[in-house]
């Protein structure tokens, strides 16, 4: 009876209070979506003097969000970027500016940002060795480009401090296309907010990144959007995604990737018959795999016995695997079987961002690494670097995680292209072949890693030449290092030099 009492009593008590907690709750949330709209974009603005390809230059950084609206004047999302701007500059036809990228998709812009290009960088071993626990050097960078170019980092949605605002959603910008069409906006913003509307334009991505820079050459430089591109800068790109499926039936992943293995095989010494250096090695990888191994996977089962021997001979001397793993993988090894098998009588595995890169996994028995050697050697040193300079050096005082490389929007990625009829994988290649003809001054930088099992650099070359890219327009440059070459101190040396030259060579 008394339980039953009581019962009754809690009964009769929710009765009478849901409805005002309700309206409370109602109120809360009422004025909460008040407070949101009426939020402003915090900036934060520091001044510094630096020393860039031995020029002193005077800069201002900006640190901030930039609202994007749609058409009725709503905030839908908080743009956050970093942009360094050269002081004293009157003409801004005088001056170029870089919009600069990073990838995932779902990854924020700090590994070119204190990797490469901005006034400071974190210092990683350049030697393919764990960069261990803080405290990491970051110091001034005196190969930044900020000599030859102001630089804009942007964090698309979901990375960073970037967010969706008021009713917007995370899928309304995590898409091939929707990305695309949110920076473009940020772009043409920032052009119009800081008068730069008439300066020479670039826009620079690594991986995924170079994605981004392809449909951006269609989004930008679409009929009477008037955002003509200087250049694009594409570090470790991706822009053919037929050459990345390693799927059944699919032979190009496998002919892509080979010289890629063949530069690791060099590199770690399991090649036979190698050349002296890992250029001439590649190169014979190359031949092979554009006029031997491409048509022996499309013979497939035609091919004959003899044949079938020649090609696994020649790819035993290329990839350093064993004549009879390469049989018994009917001559198709894919990226992440290379990764586990080629050391494993070493007991260790390579890296896939860059092969250099070597780990020990629990199992050596297993058909796949652990983790990548590459990505956890080097991501904490870039995750403390980048946190530090904002919070530290400039003054951003937001207590919110900076979100590096968050796996929802990569979980939730539309990567519909938009065709009607079949359907199609991502190939942006198309559109800067087109965004050439259609525009006389853009051209195209791409830096590749020898050692890049990512994104492989015979992908990239493949996809130049079969996409109407006009190959005059084209520098095509080289690293004896991974996707991350900066981490690399000569490859990094040269990757500055080499876009500060394409940057300089455009406004000649």
């Amino acid at each position: 009876m008394h339980h039953m009492l009581l019962r009754l009593a809690i009964a009769v008590f929710l009765s009478f209070s849901l409805p005002a907690y309700a309206q409370d709750d109602s109120k809360s949330d009422k004025a909460a979506e008040t407070k949101k709209d009426k939020e402003e974009p915090k900036v934060f603005v520091k001044s510094f003097t630096g020393r860039f390809n031995d020029e002193r230059v005077a800069y201002t950084v900006k640190a901030g969000e930039t609202f994007l609206k749609n058409d009725d004047g709503d905030n839908t999302a908080s743009i956050f970027t970093v942009a360094y701007t050269k002081n004293g500059v009157d003409d801004p036809t005088t001056r170029p500016i870089t919009f600069v990228f990073n990838g995932g998709p779902g990854s924020a812009s700090l590994w070119l940002h204190m990797g490469v290009f901005g006034p400071k960088r974190v210092v990683v071993p350049s030697d393919g060795q764990d960069a261990g626990a803080a405290p990491y050097r970051i110091e001034d960078n005196p190969l930044s480009i900020l000599d030859v170019t102001d630089m804009v980092f942007i964090d698309p949605v979901g990375t960073g401090y970037s967010r969706t605002l008021g009713d917007s959603e995370g899928k309304d910008f995590w898409g091939l296309r929707e990305d695309a069409k949110s920076i473009a906006e940020f772009m043409r913003l920032y052009l119009t907010e800081n008068g730069r509307w008439n300066s020479p334009k670039y826009v620079a991505g690594e991986s995924y990144g170079t994605t981004r820079a392809g449909q951006l050459v269609s989004e930008l430089q679409r009929t009477f959007t008037g955002v003509a591109l200087n250049g694009v800068i594409m570090i470790s790109a991706v822009i053919d995604f037929h050459a990345a499926e390693f799927a059944m039936g699919n032979s190009l992943p496998y002919v892509s990737v080979l010289p890629t293995y063949a530069a690791t095989a060099w590199y770690h010494d399991t090649a036979t018959d190698k050349a002296e250096n890992v250029s001439d090695f590649v190169e014979e990888a190359r031949q092979f795999a554009m006029n031997e191994y491409s048509v022996a996977l499309l013979k497939g089962s035609r091919l004959t016995a003899d044949e079938e021997e020649n090609i696994v001979r020649k790819l035993a001397k290329f990839t350093g695997l064993s004549e009879t793993y390469i049989r018994q993988a009917n001559l198709k090894v894919g990226a992440f079987r290379f990764m586990k098998q080629l050391l494993r009588d070493r007991g260790q595995t390579v890296g896939r961002f860059d092969s250099r890169y070597t780990g020990e996994d629990l199992d050596n028995a297993g058909e796949y690494f652990d983790n990548d050697a590459s990505a956890y050697g080097v991501d904490a040193a870039f995750v403390a670097a980048v946190n530090d300079y904002l919070t530290r050096v400039l003054d951003v005082d937001f207590t919110k995680r900076y979100k590096i490389l968050d796996g929802e929007p990569g979980r939730n990625w539309n990567w519909s292209t938009g065709s009607r009829g079949w359907p199609s994988y991502v190939n942006v290649a198309p559109h800067i072949g087109q965004g050439m003809r259609e525009n006389k001054d853009l051209r195209a930088f791409f830096a590749n890693g020898y050692y890049d099992l990512a994104t492989p650099f015979f992908a990239t070359e493949n996809a130049v030449a079969a996409n109407g890219i006009d190959p005059d327009r084209v520098v095509m440059e080289y690293y004896e290092a991974g996707h991350m070459m900066y981490t690399h101190k000569p490859s990094l040396e040269k990757l500055a030099k080499d876009v500060r030259l394409f940057i300089s060579d455009g406004e000649k």
